[in-house]
This record gives structure tokens, C-alpha cells and sequence, in this order.
């Protein structure tokens, strides 16, 4: 007898109703949610159960870099099924051996060792918590304007006011500035911001610090591209004072900006970095932290203290070798460089064409648009942690257009699957050139 997950001919609506009825969605005031029904997805689109189609922009959320539905992941996942469903992990399976084989063969450096995870707030924490064990230090400096996941201790690392309501969190978390600050001041010198850094590492006590964790590309603040020399300075900083760095490449990882990881633009090489969303593509939840291998020989006589039940899980290994297979195969990852440039000039004419536009940035299939409201102050088009009518306004258009554009505060994020077309691409931003007319009327 089969089981039925899900009644057939279900309309959006009644998904909806049911949706909002006896489940909680995250980060939202659950009487203003007005979630889109999805009954199907295919490539760079997704349908309602009405049969309206939608360009995902956004690869969900950041995570679906491949596409929807590729075949190749599809039948990856069925004969894991079939074949070993789940391992212990404290067993050997396949999967996880061959999938750790072809991680070190992607990551930068020596980084050649992995402990698979559930995804990225696990693996920050895990990172974390590895820094400590290493260094024997307990305090971990974070950037604001960040974020690294929902769990204790990763929304303490977080710096935005998502971290607000969970605070204090753990102890010895040390926020330091972000060398982007804001669209209306725009960045700080290189020099400065890292004698800033070096600062706080002094005030704090170097022998106190055990890493510094990062996004080398800072992702749902606004698509933060460091000017050149940042990384590399902020990677000679920790080596004088023997803080270990830690890359978060959760959302910037896996081809999203034109490189297997960001920090491959910059030829740094972290100790420690995380990953999740592309490394399946989402399909199934699986997030990592890499290790350089002389921190992994720490623990070659001393207890590992970490890990969960579904930890290298089988079905999860198995999508992340189909997924990292599919990167290879279709060139997604060139396609991400090749078509970021035509993401970049499609920004730059927004931003020529568009009194609203104050900023945008992007990185291979990575961007963001910045809008304000007065030329002069650059005041936002939304409040700090906040929306306005406007961004509402433009919330609403690009639904009836059928386009999924992710919107925070006054930015709109530019993140499409890898696998989009550059006729596609052209779709999406001729939607939101439109869109910006609505935008445009509120400039001052």
C-alpha cells in the first residue's frame, strides 16, 4: 500500500492554509506570512499548483546552484536508496569515503581533511569549536554585518540584529567592524580596516583569540566583494598572532562566484572552512567544515568531541558527489564567471538608468542592488532591519511577474541557479528594470 505524503490535487490555497495552520515559518511575524505554493520545480523555474511559473533568481535561497531536479542527482539519490539508506557514523560507507576524496581535490591549500555536517550553522559551530580544541584559546572574533547560521552558537558569531533576540549566546564572541559601512558611507580604506582588526586583536589579548571567522564574500548583508588586499592582510594577521581562520563559504562556495570558493579569487588559503547549500545543491541537507591537514593531526591522539546521528549520512554524500559531478560536467562553474559579467553590466546599466539605485555589486552569479531614497544623503529605500511601502511595492510586482527576487531591508539579491541561460538571465533583469520605475518615484 503506498503512503501519501501529500493529497493529490491539492490547490495552493488549501497548501497555504495548511502550511500556516500547524506549521512556523522562520524569521517572519507568522500572521503577515504569504508564502508561494510550490508544487513542482524544473532547471531555473519553479510552478504553483495553478500552474504559474516563477524564474527563481534567488536558487531558492541562495543554496540551488545546479538547478532543480537534475536527473543525474535524482537517480544518484534513488540507487543510494535503494542500496544503504543510512550508516552509523561511527561506520565507513562509500559515499563518505569518496565524496571526502573529492573534496580535498576542489579545496584550496592543503585542506584535505573533512567532518561532514548537517549543514552550515552545524558546521560553523563545529569550526568553532575545533579552533578551540586546537588552540587551546577561547575567544572568536566575528565581523559584524555577517551572518553564520540560526543555532546558539552560530548566531552568536552572527552580526546582524538577527543575533538580537538570542543574546547573550555563547561567551567569547568579539564582534570587530566590517570594512563596508553602508551605503551611505560606503568602504574604509584596506589599511585602515585591517589596523582596526589588528587593534582589537591587542585589546583583546592575541593569546586569548582562537580564530577569526569570516564570509569572504559577505552574503545576505549585501553581497560584501572585499577590495583586493583585504583577505590576504587579514590572513597575515592571524598568521603573526597564530589565530586560526576560519572561511565561511556556506553561501559563497560551490561555483557562486565563479570559483570553486571565494577565497580562491584571493589566493588565501584558510585553516578551517564551511560549507553547506551547493555542496548538494540542496537537494539534500549536507554542510562540511574542511581542515588543513596539520590541524587535523591534532586530533590523530586526542578525542574528537563532536558529531550527530545523521552526520555523513549516506543519501547526503551521495548528492554531494552527484552535485559536485554535475558541476563538472556541465561547466557550471564557468558559466558563473562568464555570465557574472553580464550580471555585472546588467547592474551597472541599472545603476546608470536608475535614480534609485545607490549600489550594486556582484561576483560571478552573485549580486545585489542597493536602492535609496534621497541622492543626496543616500538615505535607504527601507530603514535598517526594516522594509517600507516601497520594497513591498516591488515585492508584489515581481510575484505577479513571476519572477523570485529575494528582498532584505533596501537590497534585492541577484543569485540564480549556475545552470541559468543568458537569455534567462536577460528575463530576470529586464523584470526588474521595470520593477525600479515603482522605486524610482519615492527618490527625493
Amino acid at each position: 500500500m503506498a503512503i501519501e505524503t501529500q493529497a493529490p490535487g491539492m490547490t495552493g490555497e488549501e497548501i497555504v492554509a495548511l502550511s500556516k495552520a500547524h506549521t512556523l515559518y522562520e524569521w517572519s511575524v507568522q500572521a503577515k506570512v504569504d508564502p508561494i505554493p510550490v508544487a513542482r520545480a524544473q532547471g531555473v523555474y519553479f510552478w504553483t499548483p495553478e500552474g504559474q511559473r516563477y524564474l527563481d533568481f534567488n536558487s531558492q535561497l541562495m543554496c540551488v546552484n545546479i538547478g532543480h531536479a537534475d536527473a543525474r542527482v535524482v537517480e544518484a539519490l534513488h540507487q543510494q536508496l535503494a542500496t544503504l539508506p543510512y550508516a552509523s557514523p561511527f561506520m565507513a560507507t562509500e559515499p563518505r569515503a569518496r565524496l571526502g576524496a573529492k573534496l580535498a581535490e576542489i579545496c584550496p591549500g592543503d585542506i584535505d581533511v573533512f567532518f561532514f555536517t548537517n549543514g552550515g550553522a552545524e558546521s560553523n559551530e563545529n569550526a568553532v569549536k575545533i579552533a578551540r580544541f586546537v588552540t587551546g584559546r577561547h575567544k572568536v572574533l566575528a565581523r559584524y554585518r555577517s551572518y553564520h547560521g540560526a543555532t546558539a552558537g552560530a548566531m552568536t558569531l552572527t552580526g546582524d540584529p538577527r543575533r538580537w533576540m538570542s543574546e547573550p549566546g555563547i561567551p567569547g564572541v568579539v564582534h570587530v567592524s566590517h570594512p563596508y559601512h553602508g551605503v551611505e558611507r560606503g568602504w574604509e580604506p584596506v589599511e585602515a580596516s585591517l589596523a582596526s582588526l589588528e587593534e582589537v586583536i591587542q585589546l583583546e589579548g592575541p593569546q586569548t583569540i582562537a580564530a577569526f571567522i569570516l564570509e569572504p564574500v559577505t552574503g545576505a548583508n549585501g553581497v560584501l566583494v572585499p577590495p583586493d588586499g583585504y583577505l590576504q592582510g587579514v590572513r597575515a594577521i592571524c598568521d603573526q598572532y597564530g589565530i586560526l581562520l576560519i572561511a565561511d563559504e556556506v553561501m559563497s562556495g560551490f561555483g557562486r562566484t565563479g570559483k570553486w570558493f571565494a577565497v580562491d579569487h584571493w589566493k588565501v588559503v584558510p585553516d578551517l572552512i564551511t560549507m553547506a547549500k551547493g555542496l548538494t545543491s540542496a537537494y539534500v541537507q549536507l554542510g562540511a567544515v574542511g581542515l588543513r591537514r596539520g590541524i587535523a593531526d591534532h586530533f590523530k591522539d586526542r578525542v574528537f568531541y563532536a558529531g550527530l546521528t545523521y552526520n555523513s549520512h549516506t543519501l547526503a554524500c551521495a548528492a554531494g558527489l552527484a552535485t559536485i559531478a554535475v558541476y563538472e560536467e556541465d561547466r557550471l562553474i564557468d558559466n558563473a564567471r562568464v555570465l557574472g559579467r553580464v550580471m555585472a553590466d546588467r547592474l551597472a546599466q541599472l545603476a546608470a538608468r536608475h535614480p534609485s539605485v545607490g549600489d550594486v555589486r556582484s561576483i560571478g552569479l552573485f549580486g545585489a542592488i542597493e536602492l535609496i531614497r534621497n541622492r543626496a544623503t543616500r538615505e535607504p529605500l527601507a530603514p535598517f532591519n526594516a522594509t517600507s511601502p516601497e520594497m513591498a511595492a516591488l515585492q508584489a510586482f515581481f510575484r505577479r511577474e513571476g519572477l523570485y527576487v529575494f528582498q532584505r531591508w533596501n537590497m534585492l539579491f541577484t543569485s540564480p541557479p549556475l545552470s541559468i541561460t543568458e537569455a534567462q538571465l536577460h528575463d530576470g533583469f529586464d523584470v526588474i528594470d521595470r520593477a525600479l520605475a515603482l522605486a524610482d518615484r519615492a527618490v527625493l
